[in-house]
């Protein structure tokens, strides 16, 4: 595994982490003994970075990545996030009308204490803002995580989603050491401010859903997903873009076999070549699609590489957004 340096922290974490929100939720049926497998595979592999939440099946998720965590903790650079809370006490995605955002410091003290009791350790050690809350000034948000830090309970702070502005004002406040944010060959708003900044601060971009949520490899499925299947609310998965998405997967596809890769290694390997201070972290729940993540790591790509893919996307525009429109309005705030 090759490994990268975390912000400004001099700690090196594998090039590729872990997303495991799909071992507990929203991607179809879940497999404990399944996820469990594969976070002891990605242990051995030296994926050393893994990421959760407390939003994820209202707490299953921290508690499943416990089992692993627990017996192996010098070893797992474990990261989660807070903030989103369900207005009935029904688990949701973010995107739902019973889902709401809360980044008061008052409930930033009980998330964290509940996200240590299901994960069962002492500290964390990446503690994000799942997202900046639109009605607390992000000083007060990350002044409480601050004292988190001061308590002893977590290592380092994190944002995500956040703009180029709430980071500045943030990192005022605390060093902020990660951006968690969604990068992707078809995502790349980050590019235009919010990558600058953080590359002047020394902070480091974490993206999830690097793959584009499954869609090289699942755009051809949709009328299999299940109805809480989180893809089936997202506009690039629905009939407007449907036809668009399947055309630039199929020539995505091709470009990699003539490369003798995976699309979705191809996908990988173009977020990892946009910087060492860059690390993904693609979600799964099954050992095959990790060992596939890991070997990513190892696929150069030429300068004539990335001109094909961008002569590809240029021909298919009409990706659509990445989020409903309700869960937009809480991204780059």
């Amino acid at each position: 595994m090759k490994f990268r340096t975390l912000g400004n922290t001099g700690k090196k974490l594998s090039a590729i982490g872990l997303g495991c929100m799909g071992m507990s939720t929203a991607y179809g049926p879940t497999d404990e003994q399944q996820s469990i497998s594969t976070l002891h595979k990605a242990l051995d592999s030296g994926v050393n970075f893994w990421d959760t939440a407390d939003v994820y099946a209202n707490g299953e998720n921290e508690k499943l990545i416990s089992k692993v965590l627990v017996p192996n903790r010098d070893k797992i650079f474990i990261a989660t996030k807070f903030g989103f809370r369900f207005k009935d006490g029904t688990a949701g995605h973010s995107g739902l009308p019973g889902t709401y955002f809360d980044g008061s410091p008052e409930w930033i003290k009980k998330a964290v204490d509940l996200s240590l009791q299901r994960l069962k350790i002492d500290e964390i050690d990446l503690y994000y803002a799942h997202r900046i809350d639109p009605n607390i000034p992000v000083e007060e948000t990350v002044g409480a995580m601050a004292d988190l830090v001061k308590a002893g309970k977590v290592r380092y702070l994190g944002l995500s989603e956040a703009s180029a502005e709430s980071i500045k004002k943030a990192h005022k406040i605390h060093p902020i050491t990660a951006l968690q944010s969604e990068y992707s060959l078809l995502t790349r708003d980050v590019e235009k401010e919010i990558l600058p900044t953080i590359r002047e601060l020394g902070i480091t971009l974490v993206p999830y859903s690097p793959l584009a949520r499954g869609l090289f490899s699942n755009i051809n499925e949709t009328a299999n997903f299940r109805d809480d299947d989180f893809r089936k609310s997202l506009p690039r998965y629905q009939e407007e873009y449907l036809e668009n998405n399947r055309n630039l997967a199929r020539e995505i596809n091709e470009f990699a076999q003539s490369k003798g890769i995976k699309g979705t290694q191809l996908a990988l390997a173009w977020v990892l070549n946009q910087g060492e201070d860059i690390i993904p972290i693609p979600g799964t729940k099954r050992i095959q699609y990790l060992e596939e993540n890991i070997e990513a790591a190892n696929i150069e790509l030429s300068q004539a590489d990335l001109e094909t893919l961008d002569s590809i996307l240029i021909k298919y525009p009409n990706i659509g957004p990445r989020y409903s429109e309700g869960a937009m309005k809480l991204v780059n705030n």
